[in-house]
């Protein structure tokens, strides 16, 4: 299944006041240190927002070393042992499960990921494609149906119930991830049998939906989450309309307006003008804003803001595609949150942390 590495997965002294998120936090993981965050960056964190909870996709970049893990260490290192340091960063309280899309997680592994964060942090986790890929490969340029697209049998084994088992209390999101349904794809067939799925699974966890196809982004989609008991998953994607424009499309529906107590769940994956493999081949090894997207930063904080407003939870996850870096570009929005929305005053090169 090849095509689905075209979609996103595929720093001073501290200050002395616990921050945000880590009451019952344990200690890292050996061989793996978390970074001491600067005084500046735990203040920032004990002025976000309650109910604000912001990550990045995943925490296995040994270019971290110094934002987030005290020294180098390897990716393997690091996907073994690095999330309890990675939950240690003052602005980290959550962080996104991208590889549940890849191949289904048991409940085993959740479970020892959930005993590595505080009590208080969340992970949205990605259902596999296997529910959601609509055709499959069948080689020499050949597809076939997918059995097991949109079937519930096979999202509560695959997803929901190692989901709800372990993580438990921990788990935050369970996100349906659409890649690409082809261009003969009916947007209000679609919406109709989302819906079907939508309403037969069981209650409990929070359900978000995420598109890749501009076109199934109607109203009829909106519906079709709302009568069904899920949220969208807001994706800042060059495959989709800008984040403003989704986020207009759903305050003009019913149970999106105002009063809608559901999470909001973002995500901002990857710039207007880059591809992923381009943006990862410029951005690396991510220890830097290499290209900043103040525009879209500003649209996420519009949004954040409103949410909080409104009483609501609140979920960001960044990808280093979006601008470089996603710990320096999550330090940039709560920043953002913080000032009220207001662009931040330019930081100290070559790191915002100072």
């Amino acid at each position: 299944m090849s095509q689905l590495s075209l979609f996103d997965d595929a720093p001073a002294d501290a200050d002395p006041a616990p921050p945000r998120h880590r009451s019952s936090a344990t200690g890292p993981a050996p061989g793996v240190a978390a970074a001491a965050p600067p005084a500046a960056l735990a203040r920032l964190a004990a002025a976000l927002p309650t109910g604000l909870r912001l990550g990045t996709s995943s925490w296995s970049f040994p270019g971290w070393a110094g934002l987030v893990y005290a020294g180098p260490a390897s990716k393997a290192v690091l996907s073994r042992d690095g999330l309890t340091a990675y939950a240690r960063h003052p602005l980290f309280g959550t962080v996104g499960v991208d590889c549940g899309f890849y191949a289904p997680l048991d409940a085993q592994r959740l479970a020892r990921w959930a005993a590595q964060v505080p009590a208080e942090f969340r992970f949205p986790v990605k259902a596999p494609a296997a529910v959601t890929q609509r055709r499959l490969r069948a080689g020499e340029g050949r597809w076939q149906p997918n059995p097991g697209f949109l079937d519930v049998a096979t999202a509560l084994r695959e997803a929901v119930e190692p989901f709800q088992k372990g993580l438990s209390e921990r788990a935050g999101v369970l996100l349906f991830q659409f890649p690409p349904q082809g261009r003969d794809i009916d947007a209000r067939r679609f919406a109709e049998d989302l819906y079907r799925f939508l309403k037969r699974l069981p209650a409990g966890p929070t359900y978000a939906v995420e598109l890749r196809d501009a076109t199934l982004l109607t109203p009829d989609f909106a519906a079709a989450l709302h009568h069904g008991g899920a949220v969208p998953s807001y994706a800042c994607h060059p495959r989709l309309p800008a984040v403003p424009v989704q986020g207009e499309l759903f305050a003009t529906q019913p149970g999106f307006g105002p009063g809608n107590s559901g999470p909001l769940v973002i995500r901002w994956l990857l710039r207007r003008n880059r591809g992923y493999e381009e943006a990862r081949d410029l951005y690396g090894p991510f220890d830097r804003l290499a290209e900043p997207d103040p525009d879209t930063r500003h649209a996420v904080v519009a949004l954040v803001a409103a949410a909080l407003a409104n009483g609501r939870e609140v979920f960001v996850i960044v990808n280093n595609k979006a601008e470089g870096s996603s710990p320096l570009s999550v330090v940039e929005l709560a920043r953002a949150v913080v000032a009220g929305g207001a662009p931040a005053q330019p930081a100290c090169a070559p790191q915002p942390l100072c």
